[in-house]
């Protein structure tokens, strides 16, 4: 996880205010303040890199003078950040939020100048340490067990590169690809490291995965039609069992996650007895309460995903990875109508309420 830094803890201070000038009543300016903005293209990588003491600290307001009885206020302190950001205390709590670019949060405020209400002496400013906690937003989240083929299939449907090998934590680290249309149409696709059971609890990659499914409009689960073995101490679980453990991980993280639209993508459709295997996990899927009985209670989650499509797909022969980007597209503009709709209503409901 070394490469991609999705947390960054920074000190921020507020500039001291200037000095009053108590024989004339002149007013010491306000010392500047520290405002973190979103902007694209930034990450929290090239923020420890440009500034390794990961302090900033905003200009001190210029003194009252003869010349100038109400002194200048200090110069702001503006950092980058990347989109998608929560901004928290030391205590964990959130206090900000910049999900697109320029949106702006007051991170420091600067002190108040000298005046009469002070006896003329400045103030100091706001000062305190923050954590940067990064979540990728984007369009579509690819969700599965190691090994399940999501970086093979990023590679297939983006122009992404992602490091792709057969063992199990391939993928590391997040990877954002887009996919492009004929009509110019893009969609951003996050791989993201693959889920173990328990990552709930934080096993594994456990919370710096699933905070990152968080911001994604959909998910994408990626499931071996052959099943799935972390390793010999782990059970071996078939591919409808994967399904559910998938869901119970997400639906134990944050319940809403299971509310995001899905679709399913079955793996692997080029080995032997992918077919059979099929026809079997379909009919699971049709009705998954007749099965349930057959499987430990602990893998069961509350609420079974329904997915809008069902894709079989072999990253290795391009099988369905055509019909698997028209599906995505199709649910993601339906999604964005379906907003768009929601919007329509609120806005003429305001009107009316108004009337």
């Amino acid at each position: 996880y070394s490469n991609f830094i999705d947390d960054l803890r920074v000190y921020v201070r507020g500039g001291t205010g200037g000095m009053g000038y108590p024989n004339l009543g002149g007013e010491g300016g306000r010392g500047g303040d520290v405002w973190f903005v979103a902007r694209e293209s930034t990450t929290l990588k090239s923020i420890r890199e440009k500034y390794p003491q990961k302090r900033f600290v905003a200009g001190t307001g210029a003194n009252s003078s003869v010349k100038a009885l109400k002194g200048e206020k200090g110069r702001d302190c503006e950092v980058h950040v990347p989109l998608g950001i929560s901004v928290l205390d030391d205590d964990g709590k959130q206090i900000g939020e910049l999900n697109a670019a320029g949106e702006r949060f007051l991170a420091a405020r600067g002190g108040l100048g000298g005046s009469l209400a002070t006896n003329f002496l400045p103030c100091k400013g706001q000062r305190r340490t923050v954590h940067l906690d990064l979540k990728l937003i984007a369009d579509v989240g690819l969700v599965g067990f190691p090994n399940a083929g999501k970086s093979s299939l990023l590679s297939k449907i983006s122009h992404a590169k992602p490091e792709i090998a057969n063992y199990a934590f391939t993928t590391t680290q997040p990877e954002l690809g887009k996919i492009m249309y004929k009509d110019y149409k893009q969609i951003s696709v996050a791989d993201l490291p693959g889920l173990i059971e328990g990552a709930h609890a934080n096993k594994g990659m456990g919370h710096k995965f699933l905070k990152h499914v968080e911001r994604t409009k959909q998910l994408l689960l990626v499931v071996d039609i052959s099943g799935f073995q972390l390793s010999f101490k782990t059970p071996f679980r078939t591919a409808f069992e994967t399904i559910l453990l998938l869901t119970k991980e997400l639906e134990l993280y944050k319940e809403e996650l299971v509310t995001k639209p899905a679709l399913l993508a079955i793996n692997k459709m080029d080995l032997p007895c992918a077919k059979e295997n099929l026809d079997k996990l379909m009919t699971q899927l049709e009705n998954p309460q007749d099965f349930l009985h057959l499987l430990e209670e602990e893998i069961i989650p509350a609420n079974t995903l329904e997915f809008r499509d069902v894709i079989p797909i072999s990253t290795y022969t391009g099988e369905g990875i055509e019909e698997l980007k028209t599906c995505l597209r199709k649910s993601i503009d339906e999604q964005a109508e379906q907003v768009n709709e929601e919007y329509r209503k609120k806005k003429l409901l305001l009107l009316q309420t108004s009337k």
